[in-house]
């Protein structure tokens, strides 16, 4: 039996008001409106936080771990993105940034990102295998991975089976901590996250069976509480180690970014960022229109990480800091050999391919009707029926986004045809409203009720 997703997008049914943006906005028609109220079809849903966007009275959240388990550890890791550091007006340096972590409770601050280079070079060597399908597809984005199972099956088996940056650091970190001496249970581990799919991703990963984090903080809540650290007490303390800086490299920092991966592999390599994009690039590859490409960098943000739905500051002016960043790096490196850094980090390309493999991404098609191949086959020739009395515009009064996902929830019995306004029964006729009473509420009546009256 499959284990369910974990979801980070919550919904607060006292908040929504039932208004459909999010059931619209939803690239994988994992929403309903049902009483009035949005819910959620879990098997549906990737965490890609459009929903979050859209909610006018933020009636979605996205839950967070407790901050104060941090102090449950002796030994507090911070695995920080570049991009939390690109939100910071550059008159505070990463120093001050480092500094003010550390206040706050860790005793180390590390890049997740340092971890990019060595991930290249075995990504080099992982593309190069010839039972390697094309395009391969990066597994950067949790987003994009769980859209690639529930809606583009037939393409899990061109996903990169490698851990991410996030998830390779977290290894080396804690068994470095280990190596030394320390109890596994002294080190905590906590991931600084953009957005909602990667707390999903870490509370239970795709293709492995637990991970290295030990909790997630949402990057709004930190960089709040740091930004407010900075401008009351204004430079800090520089006697605070850095140690995490000293491998980045430029590549490292543009990881994040649209083209982050895509640039450093040869042969056809596509960058393409934000979902609706991403799906409807992903439509031409399964049904054979693009040819030829050999690496294809996917994520669900437009702008990429930059423009998660937990980033504060402006994506553009995010992505402006990170490159500028980059590119002094970039001045620096040209006094640093590559392989130096590789050796100072102790990893060979080989054992570290082994160490950083995943398991097989399975697919979970939200388009399955049934286990029962015989059974699946009369309820896709149900839909088909359906369809052609349904008039196809999409209107989403019946609570669904689409007439094709209210025929699938018809045949699923998880709805009523007669919800479809365009499609009412004799005796619902009578009284057209009672289905519709059924998805927005109360309120139906009411708005008609205030109609009759102004008529008269």
């Amino acid at each position: 039996m499959e284990t369910p997703f974990h979801h980070a997008l919550k919904i607060l049914e006292d908040v929504c008001i039932g208004c459909s943006h999010c059931m619209k906005m939803c690239p994988t028609a994992a929403i309903r409106i049902r009483n009035g109220k949005s819910t959620l079809m879990p098997n549906r849903c990737v965490d890609c936080g459009e929903c979050y966007r859209v909610c006018p009275v933020h009636a979605i959240i996205v839950e967070q771990d407790d901050f104060r388990q941090v102090f449950n550890y002796e030994y507090r890791i911070a695995l920080v993105p570049s991009v939390f550091f690109g939100q910071f007006p550059e008159k505070y340096s990463i120093r001050d940034i480092y500094s003010v972590l550390m206040d706050l409770g860790f005793t180390n601050i590390v890049e997740l990102e340092h971890s990019a280079d060595l991930l290249i070079d075995v990504m080099k060597h992982y593309m190069k295998q010839p039972d390697i399908e094309k395009p391969v597809i990066s597994s950067f984005c949790p987003a994009i991975v769980r859209l690639i199972q529930v809606k583009f099956p037939s393409l899990t088996d061109h996903l990169v089976q490698l851990k991410t940056p996030v998830d390779i650091s977290a290894l080396y970190y804690k068994k470095r901590l280990i190596n030394l001496g320390i109890p596994e249970e002294k080190i905590g581990i906590f991931y600084i996250t953009p957005c909602a799919a990667k707390i999903a991703a870490a509370k239970s990963p795709v293709a492995e069976t637990s991970s290295d984090i030990t909790g997630v903080i949402n990057m709004d809540f930190l960089y709040n509480k740091t930004l407010r650290a900075l401008k009351n007490s204004g430079k800090q303390d520089e006697t605070h180690s850095d140690e995490g800086i000293k491998f980045l490299s430029s590549r490292s920092v543009r990881w994040s970014l649209t083209h982050g991966e895509s640039e450093n592999f040869e042969g056809r390599c596509l960058a393409i960022d934000e979902i609706h994009n991403v799906i409807q690039f992903l439509e031409k590859i399964e049904n054979d229109e693009v040819q030829g490409v050999d690496f294809l960098e996917l994520r669900a943000c437009d702008e990429s990480c930059p423009n998660g739905i937990l980033v504060t500051e402006n994506s553009f002016l995010t992505v402006e800091r990170l490159r500028k960043r980059a590119k002094e790096y970039e001045t620096l490196e040209h006094h640093k050999d590559h392989q130096l850094r590789m050796m100072r980090l102790n990893v060979d390309v080989n054992k570290a391919m082994e160490a950083i493999h995943t398991g097989e991404v399975k697919p979970r098609s939200m388009h399955s009707l049934d286990d029962d191949m015989e059974t699946a086959f009369r309820k896709m020739n149900e839909i088909q029926d359906l369809m052609k009395l349904f008039p196809e515009v999409d209107c989403g009064l019946c609570g669904a986004p689409t007439c094709e996902a209210h025929a699938e929830d018809v045949v699923q019995n998880k709805s009523n045809i007669n919800r479809c306004v365009f499609v009412q029964n004799d005796d619902k006729r009578k009284n057209p409203l009672d289905e519709l009473v059924k998805v927005w509420g109360d309120k139906v009546l009411r708005i008609e009720s205030k109609s009759k009256t102004d008529e008269l």
